[in-house]
């Protein structure tokens, strides 16, 4: 398992895999990237340390991700965490964190001593393949209602049920109403049988293979292209 790397190409950044306690939901029908946490806080503080000692601080902003949302990390880690970012002089953290959680991100942002970017898993504002297919549990009426909340989303293609204007809907919300995201092209993983279409992902490589020019959109091609992970647990 990779847990430490450094992206440069956009956001340059160093970004860490934390372990973290179980997910609140753990119900995705298409995560199992799950399958990282543990509720042994004692080896989630071992990886934490070794994982957190390789920060340098190079280049001024640092993402942690975990096997949920932030919020499942232990305090002793959130602590670490914290004192990492004022020693290393990080002007930039970036996190992720599940819907359920969103009551709770101005109390997040707050415990940071820097700016902090929640990044949230919306895949898709199409509510049936988020909720129906995918099984995401996040309900809201409008993409303003998650705009309101966080800047930043994921969005992911390549599931089935997906069509191409539900795609073009999603992209087109991201670019307008959300200051930065990520595109997942879904990754086979040991949940993916059925769920996987694709000549969706073939014709969205084709179709949108300019927002690999946008500075504040990633686009991961493969679940690992952030250096992070292994390829059965896809970074979402």
């Amino acid at each position: 398992m990779q847990r430490y790397s450094v992206i440069t190409n956009k956001l340059p950044r160093e970004i860490v895999l934390l372990k973290g306690l179980p997910c609140v939901w753990s119900k995705c029908t298409f995560c199992d990237y799950i399958d990282d946490n543990t509720s042994d806080e004692v080896h989630i503080q071992r990886v934490a340390d070794e994982e957190l000692a390789k920060v340098t601080g190079k280049y001024g902003r640092l993402e942690i991700i975990n096997s949920g949302s932030i919020q499942e990390l232990t305090q002793p880690v959130l602590d670490q965490i914290h004192a990492l970012l004022t020693r290393l002089n990080i002007e930039e953290f970036i996190c992720e964190s599940y819907w359920s959680y969103r009551k709770r991100w101005d109390e997040t942002r707050a415990f940071f001593p820097v700016p902090t970017r929640i990044k949230l898993g919306v895949e898709t504002f199409d509510d049936h393949v988020r909720n129906g297919v995918l099984n995401k549990a996040m309900y809201f009426d409008d993409p303003s209602d998650v705009a309101r909340l966080t800047d930043t989303i994921c969005l992911m293609v390549g599931i089935r049920g997906q069509t191409k204007d539900m795609i073009r809907r999603d992209i087109d919300i991201l670019l307008k109403q959300f200051a930065y995201g990520c595109v997942n092209s879904f990754t086979p993983n040991t949940k993916s049988a059925g769920l996987i279409d694709p000549d969706i992902k073939a014709w969205f490589r084709e179709e949108f293979s300019e927002l690999d020019a946008l500075p504040n959109i990633e686009v991961l091609w493969e679940n690992t292209d952030f250096g992070v992970g292994e390829m059965s647990l896809p970074i979402l």
